[in-house]
């Protein structure tokens, strides 16, 4: 891609102060025909390149002009602005950014940056929802982790207890929607729904965080955690082929295929939840679409939801 190559060589200039053709060539692995001409290309573009004749010359740039891509690639820039674009529609701190990033790059680049920045949005509100903005206490929050200080939470449980506790701010996630602040406590790495969240008081204290700490991979554990508390009972059960989609859109991860179609056209599935209640509860509006193969506890649910149902609703006309 020559974009690619346009912005490789003034990366290449800027970093030894001058290159010649044949050693662009060698570096971009094209011809010496092909590294010319982009050069020619760059200084016909108007940025401020030129070259200089002779033994021991080359091509740099012109009083030593310098562009603050810091390394990245056309595609790289491209990526960054397409992810950085969609939150300037709803972000004033992320709309001046973009402006400060586009103007850093070279004239001839702007354009594509600027299409790659508009090419999406984000409308963060559900139809018939007011305006949706994000919480307070996550700024508050993210503030915190930011610059490492200590937070006292009030906090309040699924018991709507509240309690108190200082914490050390790691970092925050946004799941669907719901907010969580993953943060080092005395008893260890927890995480705090922030919409449970009552007060957050800054201490000044500085926080603590293990050196080999990521958020993505601390997050991904706590996913696992709560995946496999959500699929502590499976059941097998048997559908025809054509709606394995439609379970699938349910039970998510908790879907496993075992069999694809028997003599009947019915696949073989497995499905997971943290009860057999909660399966027979997903199941039960399937009726006979869907038999449960095991195990018992599920069945022994789904008779007994049949039977709530048809002493409820017998004689109805």
């Amino acid at each position: 891609m020559r974009a690619d190559r346009l912005i490789a060589a003034l990366l290449l200039m800027q970093s030894r102060g001058r290159v010649t053709a044949a050693e662009l060539a060698a570096e971009l692995e094209v011809s010496v025909a092909t590294a010319r001409r982009d050069l020619e290309a760059l200084s016909a573009a108007g940025i401020p390149v030129y070259p200089q004749p002779g033994r021991g010359g080359g091509w740099s740039l012109l009083g030593g002009a310098r562009t603050d891509l810091s390394g990245l690639s056309a595609t790289e820039a491209q990526a960054l602005f397409l992810l950085v674009g969609p939150a300037a529609a709803i972000s004033e701190e992320a709309k001046a950014a973009l402006r400060k990033l586009v103007r850093a790059l070279p004239r001839p680049f702007r354009a594509d940056a600027e299409a790659a920045a508009s090419a999406t949005m984000i409308d963060p509100t559900r139809w018939g929802e007011r305006d949706r903005r994000r919480p307070e206490m996550v700024d508050r929050l993210q503030a915190a982790v930011v610059h490492r200080r200590k937070v006292r939470l009030t906090y309040a449980g699924r018991t709507r207890e509240q309690t108190e506790r200082l914490v050390d701010p790691w970092g925050l996630v946004d799941k669907d929607e719901v907010w969580y602040l993953l943060a080092g406590t005395e008893r260890g790495q927890r995480t705090f729904r922030v919409d449970r969240i009552v007060e957050a008081e800054p201490t000044g204290e500085p926080a603590e965080r293990p050196d080999d700490f990521t958020l993505a991979a601390a997050w991904q554990e706590v996913v696992g955690e709560v995946e496999q508390r959500r699929s502590r009972t499976w059941a097998t059960v048997l559908i025809e082929t054509r709606f394995v989609p439609v379970l699938r859109d349910h039970f998510g991860r908790h879907c496993q295929v075992e069999h694809e179609r028997d003599e009947h056209g019915r696949a073989r599935v497995r499905v997971g939840a943290p009860t057999p209640l909660d399966i027979a509860r997903q199941l039960a509006g399937w009726g006979a679409l869907v038999e449960v193969l095991e195990p018992a506890p599920v069945r022994l649910e789904l008779a007994r939801i049949g039977t709530e149902l048809a002493a409820r609703y017998a004689g109805t006309p």
